[in-house]
């Protein structure tokens, strides 16, 4: 009986510790490009950050019910939900300290199928479901984010095509405010809730909640959002210099776009329960938005480092879960 205490100990320390450290490691998706253009000092702008992201955590749980239940189901014990947030928090840490924006979701995701196969083998994920609500968003994600921001810049700078560019400016420093607090709650709304799902798998798989009906209890929604908040306090300067200036040179029009745009596209996943990469996202639609410049305003080396890290993240997370799963078990 102690040991499913233990364990259940564990879940919540490192899911907590998941949830601060994808606060700090994704910062960048709100505030790099408000940052970046000067409208607002980084000190500001973590602390608006802070409190939306919070905001956004409590709104719903839509997306917490994917991640706990949708992709290796809840019949699992609790050594899987410790290998899945471990294999996730050296990913984040890896990627973090490289500078590369990679997507604190999908690692997750990735340490949940590894950890899952390793429990019960391939039978164990619900593949249709993680097809469905996982695989195909990371692919169709960025893609309409990245047309998303195109389109959006083309249609303001026609309406905008008859005034100054200084009264231009003027306006969308302060709109750019709102759309990146528009960010920092979409960003809480979708990412805070994986950790709300992981902590209560763990409470399932330890017979401390029923499976059915999959309910959040009110503690874990409160204790992630305030955790993702915390981390999002704590900032990530490395990836927000890579996002706000190394993949595009932004003006604050450009960032309202690519704000706006991906702040609408997460938004409505949350909504309906899809776990996006909030990362993919936002870089997508700032890739969108310097090439409706031109497309030699996009430093496209970077942008494919970028590329690189989305692609290795879900079986390079599921490889490291498989193994630290069988570690935790013997200890």
């Amino acid at each position: 009986m102690h040991d499913i205490y233990y364990l259940l100990w564990a879940v919540v320390l490192f899911a907590i510790l998941f949830d601060f450290i994808n606060g700090f490691h994704d910062a960048a998706n709100a505030i790099a490009t408000v940052v970046s253009t000067r409208v607002l000092s980084p000190i500001l702008a973590i602390i608006m950050a802070a409190g939306l992201n919070f905001l956004g955590a409590i709104s719903g749980t839509e997306v917490a019910k994917t991640i706990g239940s949708g992709i290796v189901g809840t019949a699992v014990s609790q050594h899987v939900v410790i290998a899945a947030l471990l294999s996730a928090i050296v990913w984040n840490i890896i990627t973090w300290y490289m500078g590369i924006p990679s997507s604190s979701s999908h690692a997750l995701i990735g340490g949940l199928v590894g950890a899952g196969i390793g429990f019960a083998g391939f039978d164990q994920v619900q593949w249709q479901i993680l097809f469905q609500k996982a695989i195909l968003p990371t692919i169709v994600s960025p893609l309409l984010a990245f047309f998303a921001g195109f389109l959006l810049m083309n249609i303001l700078f026609k309406i905008l095509a008859g005034i100054s560019a200084h009264r231009v400016g003027s306006f969308f420093r302060r709109a750019q405010v709102f759309s990146s607090a528009f960010m920092a709650f979409s960003h809480g709304s979708n990412d805070a809730q994986k950790t709300m799902g992981v902590i209560t798998l763990g409470l399932i798989s330890g017979g401390f909640i029923p499976a059915s009906p999959f309910h959040v209890p009110i503690w874990v929604i409160v204790l992630s959002a305030l955790a993702m908040a915390l981390g999002t306090a704590a900032g990530g300067w490395r990836i927000i210099r890579t996002m706000g200036s190394r993949l595009t040179k932004l003006t604050p029009i450009h960032g309202f776009g690519a704000e706006t745009a991906a702040a609408a596209i997460i938004e409505i996943a949350s909504r309906f329960g899809f776990p996006l990469s909030t990362t993919h996202v936002i870089s997508s639609t700032i890739l969108g938005v310097g090439a409706s410049r031109r497309f030699k305003a996009v430093r496209w080396n970077i942008a494919g480092r970028i590329f690189q890290a989305w692609i290795l993240t879900i079986p390079v997370c599921a490889v490291i879960a498989f193994l630290v799963y069988y570690i935790v078990r013997a200890i």
